[in-house]
C-alpha cells in the first residue's frame, strides 16, 4: 500500500507532536509530561494490525521500534520500556513506545486510561522535541 494519501488519525494528531519521519513511520511525542511516550505510525492506509504490513515492512517497523526504544532509554530516565500496539480506540496502526520509571503516575500498571494527560508547557515541549530530534538524528548517522 502506498503512503501517498496517508493521513494521521485525528485523535493522534490532537494528542501528539511530530518528532521525525523515518523510512516507514512518523514518530510522534505524546503530549503528556507524566511519561516519556513516543508513538510510531506507519504511513500505510487502512491498516490496523502489524500483520497487515508486508513482511519487509514488518521488519522495518521492528527496526524503527528498536531505534526509538534505544533513543528513549538513552535520552530519559528509564527503569522499563513498554512497547504496545493496542488500537482498541484509535484503529490506525500505531505502536506506543514508553520509557517507564518506577513510581510514575501509572506504575506498575499500563498508562492507557490512567488519569488525565498533563500537557507540556510550550518551552518544555520545544525542549523535549529538540532533545529527541537531536538524539534521533545522531542515532541514524
Amino acid at each position: 500500500m502506498s503512503s501517498i494519501d496517508f493521513t494521521l488519525d485525528a485523535r493522534l494528531d490532537a494528542d501528539t507532536q511530530h518528532i521525525a519521519s523515518l523510512p516507514l513511520c512518523e514518530v510522534l511525542l505524546m503530549n503528556d509530561t507524566r511519561f516519556a511516550w513516543l508513538i510510531l505510525v506507519p504511513r500505510r492506509i487502512g491498516m490496523s494490525e502489524i500483520l497487515d504490513l508486508a513482511a519487509d515492512e514488518q521488519q522495518q517497523l521492528w527496526q524503527e521500534i528498536n531505534q526509538v526504544a534505544a533513543l528513549l532509554r538513552n535520552a530519559v530516565p528509564c527503569d522499563k520500556l513498554n512497547i504496545g500496539a493496542l488500537g482498541n480506540i484509535v484503529r490506525q496502526l500505531h505502536v506506543h513506545v514508553l520509557a517507564r520509571v518506577e513510581g510514575d503516575a501509572a506504575w506498575p500498571g499500563p498508562v492507557w486510561g490512567s488519569g488525565r494527560a498533563e500537557p507540556y508547557a510550550d518551552s518544555a515541549l520545544q525542549a523535549r522535541i529538540a532533545l529527541l530530534q537531536n538524539r534521533l538524528a545522531a542515532s541514524t548517522i
